[in-house]
């Protein structure tokens, strides 16, 4: 692996760090909005506030994606930390929830800026490499969930010792992020992205390439997966925090999860799930030579439904004995893992995808970006209504349904998967 893929998984890592940061500091700070002057906020406020992050990453990748297309990747990666400086110091600073939905959008520029010139980048150092793209295909999403994991986790340690003057020290991981982007990463690592800048022929116009990039049969396959699945996940990392945290539901005593936890113990909780988590990713991430990147998502979307189903079973144990409740936590540890290894999946048939458009890979990569928005949306704005209506209960069948969605369109892409991959050897 080269010094600049290298730094550029640990320039995601420190983004994906800081921004998971900002998102638990801000689910602290909104529960307790009106101890600092501000106005009390339902679940279904909340989930609007956080899913205006997905508004600029969702419009803003594909420009991003474009523009690192044109005048190199490495140059646009850099981008984002700027974004986030701004938004942890200006959210530290706030209480109206109009401004504090405007730092969100800050926060969605930043992603829109780092993942699709980060992933176009990816894609073409790992040209001709099967097993180089499925390692670094995980390693990035590892970077990515682990460290927004361990961004909430921090959070809730920096909330218990800091409260709000902990946005002020989270802007400083924005700025080591910067730093890794602007000196770890060279243009030269990545084969041809300097060069094709100024030797790419005149052609069609960015708009029209992307607007054909858009029109593949492939992409839209992908689409409604992909989009489901990030829904179900957005589901757990902002609507079921917010339920665990804040004190018992007097509408829901038979739930026994719900509100039952304090920062320091959902932090606990965050780094045990993101160690079982990025272990599952390094290992499907290995094994894209052996299964179809589709094999990979079906047997994810199945772990999801253990691990929902297991919620459901844990939120009604409040009777039961902590002793009895390890074997399912045991099951539900077990089908987090395999889910896991969905998400690199989903990158590994994008980045496959990317080798027909050679020009265009971080427009291309840029709709991870596109479709993982829509569902987070999805997921935050689905997540606050059944929460309103069941607490996690709620969550945990809503989660259900999202991820039969997902599984729908698994054939049709499969029959067409072999057209855009590497041929694999299928193995039980």
């Amino acid at each position: 692996m080269s010094r600049s893929l290298r730094a550029v998984l640990a320039g995601t890592f420190l983004l994906r760090f800081a921004s998971g940061i900002t998102g638990g500091l801000l689910v602290f700070y909104l529960k307790g909005l009106g101890a600092f002057g501000g106005e009390t906020i339902t679940p279904f406020t909340f989930g609007l506030v956080l899913s205006t992050f997905y508004v600029t990453e969702l419009t803003l990748s594909p420009i991003f994606g474009v523009l690192s297309d044109r005048i190199g990747h490495h140059r646009i990666m850099e981008i984002g930390p700027m974004f986030g400086i701004l938004a942890a110091i200006i959210t530290g600073l706030t209480v109206n929830l109009w401004i504090l939905g405007g730092t969100r959008l800050l926060e969605g520029a930043s992603t829109a800026a780092s993942v699709p010139s980060v992933l176009g980048f990816v894609a073409v150092a790992t040209q001709g490499d099967e097993l180089l793209r499925g390692r670094i295909s995980a390693r990035f999403e590892a970077a990515t969930v682990a460290g927004a994991g361990g961004g909430v986790a921090a959070a809730g340690v920096l909330w218990n010792f800091l409260g709000r003057d902990a946005f002020f020290v989270n802007a400083g991981f924005y700025v080591i992020a910067l730093l890794v982007y602007r000196y770890g990463v060279s243009a030269a690592d990545a084969g041809r992205d300097a060069a094709m800048v100024k030797t790419r022929p005149a052609g069609p116009s960015p708009i029209a390439r992307y607007a054909k990039l858009l029109r593949s049969s492939h992409v839209w396959l992908l689409a409604p997966t992909w989009i489901a699945l990030n829904a179900a996940l957005g589901l757990y990392t902002s609507q079921t925090l917010f339920q665990l945290i804040g004190g018992p539901d007097p509408r829901f005593p038979d739930q026994f999860l719900v509100g039952g936890f304090a920062p320091l113990e959902i932090s606990g909780g965050f780094v045990v799930a993101g160690v079982v988590f990025f272990g599952g990713m390094a290992f499907w991430g290995d094994r894209f030579k052996r299964f179809q990147r589709t094999t990979i998502i079906t047997y994810g979307l199945g772990g999801g439904a253990v691990l929902a189903a297991t919620g459901l079973v844990i939120n009604h144990s409040g009777g039961v004995d902590a002793l009895f409740r390890l074997p399912v936590l045991l099951v539900a540890g077990g089908g987090l893992f395999v889910l896991a290894g969905a998400t690199p999946a989903a990158i590994g048939l994008l980045a496959d995808m990317s080798e027909h458009f050679p020009d265009d890979r971080g427009a291309l990569m840029g709709l991870y970006s596109v479709f993982f928005s829509f569902g987070a949306i999805i997921g935050l704005l689905l997540g606050g209504a059944v929460a309103d209506w069941g607490a996690l209960d709620g969550i945990f069948l809503a989660t259900l349904a999202l991820l039969v969605i997902a599984l729908i369109p698994l054939s049709l892409l499969r029959r067409f998967e072999s057209s855009f991959a590497a041929p694999v050897e299928e193995s039980a």
